[in-house]
């Protein structure tokens, strides 16, 4: 009887500290400041469709400082990985700012998936997420919307949960968006350091975000 209080007693403690530390690392995002000492690797996730289409536009606006860029996509798209290459191609490149790379994991949820089997697919994401977001340790995550950026957004969170780095996480939402937000984006709101819309009607439902038009 007291092994399994204390047992108790030890998971409500792991979970109390758990909360704490990601309460702390959600709520000093503002104070962060990738870039004040160098170059600001940036993790770019990619989403087939026009997904892809809007991340690269975000990127064309970006300065040289953000390098390396590494793109995340899922296993299964077809479509993004030549998207991004052309992209990259076509930037004006030393060889010292020509460095990006693309990774590919299991997709966390296929169009018309049903929630249940949605769980299991995230997690597996989950599970090849953290160690690729742990080795690259970048100092912004940059997403716009695809199911794939849910697990690569907690993987970055644990990282700052653990208190190996604080990782920015930058949310913007897609401009279909006009009425609610996307599931991936309802599940990020409240993580996000920067959730952006890019239209006034959500930005008066959804107060933490950011609107400032239209930016893809």
């Amino acid at each position: 009887m007291f092994l399994f209080v204390g047992l108790l007693f030890c998971v409500f403690c792991t979970v109390f500290l758990f909360v704490i530390r990601l309460y702390v690392v959600v709520t000093t995002g503002s104070k962060c400041k990738p870039g004040a000492k160098g170059p600001v690797t940036v993790l770019v996730v990619a989403g087939s469709g026009g997904h892809t289409t809007e991340i690269l536009r975000l990127m064309e606006s970006l300065s040289r400082s953000y390098r390396p860029r590494h793109y995340v996509i899922a296993d299964t798209d077809k479509m993004s990985e030549e998207k991004i290459c052309t992209f990259e191609s076509s930037k004006d490149h030393t060889d010292s700012e020509s460095q990006f790379t693309i990774h590919r994991i299991p997709r966390s949820r296929e169009v018309h998936q049903s929630w249940s089997s949605s769980v299991v697919s995230t997690l597996n994401a989950l599970r090849y997420s953290v160690p690729l977001v742990f080795r690259l340790k970048p100092d912004v995550v940059l997403c716009n919307g695809p199911g794939t950026c849910v697990p690569l957004c907690a993987a970055g969170l644990l990282l700052g949960i653990l208190g190996m780095k604080k990782v920015l996480l930058v949310y913007v939402e897609s401009i279909c968006r006009v009425e609610t937000l996307s599931l991936s984006g309802k599940i990020l709101y409240s993580v996000s350091d920067y959730f952006f819309v890019q239209w006034s009607t959500l930005r008066d439902k959804y107060p933490k975000s950011i609107f400032l038009g239209r930016i893809v």
